[in-house]
């Protein structure tokens, strides 16, 4: 999974490394999540017009890739992702921050109900 911390070293990374960065977090990842793939699209679509490349030039060949690996709702999902962030990129940064604290509010509620079954076996 892609994380805050991630995103955040991605800020001081240059553009072509950012790109590389996150496809080697997919590269081994049979089932990558839509909005990983969304990210990286969106990469790819700026790099476009960074370059003054007519946008798709090279996008759409990975999402054509995409659509023989991932079912299509995967791939739909991660076309909306990557139009989000595109559009959007604060309002996508909340939604990973959210996630990121839910998912650790999450773990420290499972090391917190460890703790208490271990007092409780202790007694």
């Amino acid at each position: 999974m892609i994380s805050e911390k991630d995103l955040a070293e991605l800020e001081n990374v240059p553009y072509d490394e950012r790109i590389k960065r996150i496809e080697k977090l997919l590269e081994g990842k049979e089932n990558p999540r839509a909005f990983e793939l969304g990210l990286l699209l969106a990469l790819k679509m700026g790099q476009e017009i960074r370059e003054k490349k007519p946008l798709g030039s090279e996008s759409g060949d990975l999402v054509a890739s995409w659509s023989g690996k991932y079912p299509e709702s995967v791939v739909e999902e991660a076309i909306a992702s990557a139009k989000e962030f595109m559009l959007h990129p604060a309002s996508i940064a909340e939604k990973i921050k959210s996630g990121v604290l839910r998912a650790k509010d999450i773990a420290d509620g499972a090391t917190d109900s460890d703790d208490s079954s271990n007092k409780d076996s202790a007694n």
